[in-house]
């Protein structure tokens, strides 16, 4: 399943989420991300009928192994990029929207060595 750019920042808000609070419900992904409610309700949808979340009984959402294969990837990205927007003097409000922005258009070949050059910093 291809995921589009609001779906990857759906799927590393709930991992961001539930690594803070534990569970994860529809209000805080709103919240976190700054969307109304039937937002979530739809992109939810999208998400589980790709096979990337779930939601149990208590209607909290849970990463299935595939979403949280993306979410981990996405944010990975997210942190080095923020970090090293940072080390170049990038005041880190700016930092955090930038890598917010490149993240999901980055080739891999391109954050990989970003990746390395950084790692030996």
């Amino acid at each position: 399943m291809r995921i589009h750019r609001s779906g990857e920042d759906y799927l590393e808000a709930i991992l961001v989420i539930r690594n803070k609070k534990g569970n994860v419900r529809s209000l805080d992904v709103a919240e976190h991300l700054g969307v109304t409610k039937p937002s979530v309700s739809n992109a939810v949808k999208i998400l589980r009928k790709g096979g990337m979340i779930i939601m149990d009984d208590s209607k909290r959402l849970l990463l299935t192994e595939a979403g949280e294969e993306v979410a981990r990837k996405v944010y990975e990205r997210h942190i080095l990029l923020t970090s090293w927007l940072e080390s170049i003097g990038v005041s880190p409000e700016t930092a955090e929207d930038d890598a917010c922005k490149i993240e999901h258009d980055l080739s891999e070949e391109t954050f990989d060595k970003l990746k390395e050059l950084y790692s030996k910093n």
